[in-house]
């Protein structure tokens, strides 16, 4: 398993995020300026516990997760953590990043004393769904969407 470093990502980092979003099974090379990622990115910095995360390796960027720490008035009060945006390099994939990623994600959903940890995956992504359940997530309920921009 290849060791990373993983920490919050900062504006320099952004560049090297909208790349790895452009992989044909995330956004198949449709990405945002580097403006509206910036706009984004400030936002997100906004939000209590919004954050975007980069892996890296060295100093290159080789994988990035955002992670939303949410609070409920159900469950007592418990918060809830919320993955979006998983990506690793094609070329850093199965080295344990993707691993390494995610057990870092659901740490700080303990520390931050979430009752679950979620995540959702494209129906046609099969090697994701091994992938997340390997690592222990389960199928849960059912995930219901409704598209609101139009192709």
């Amino acid at each position: 398993m290849k060791n990373i470093l993983i920490r919050c990502a900062a504006e320099s980092d952004l560049e090297a995020v909208l790349s790895l979003y452009a992989q044909p099974v995330l956004d198949d090379g449709k990405v945002l300026t580097g403006e509206q990622a910036l706009e984004i990115y400030n936002k997100m910095k906004c939000y209590p516990d919004y954050r975007l995360y980069v892996a890296l390796s060295d100093s290159t960027v080789v994988g990035t997760f955002a992670l939303l720490i949410m609070d409920n008035l159900g469950h007592l009060g418990a918060p809830s953590g919320v993955i979006e945006d998983v990506a690793v390099h094609p070329r850093w994939q199965r080295q344990g990043i993707g691993t390494q990623m995610m057990q870092f994600a659901v740490e700080i959903c303990q520390d931050s004393g979430c009752y679950k940890v979620a995540l959702s995956s494209n129906i046609r992504r099969e090697n994701a769904h091994r992938f997340y359940e390997s690592l222990g997530f389960e199928h849960h309920g059912y995930s219901f969407l409704l598209d609101l921009i139009q192709s």
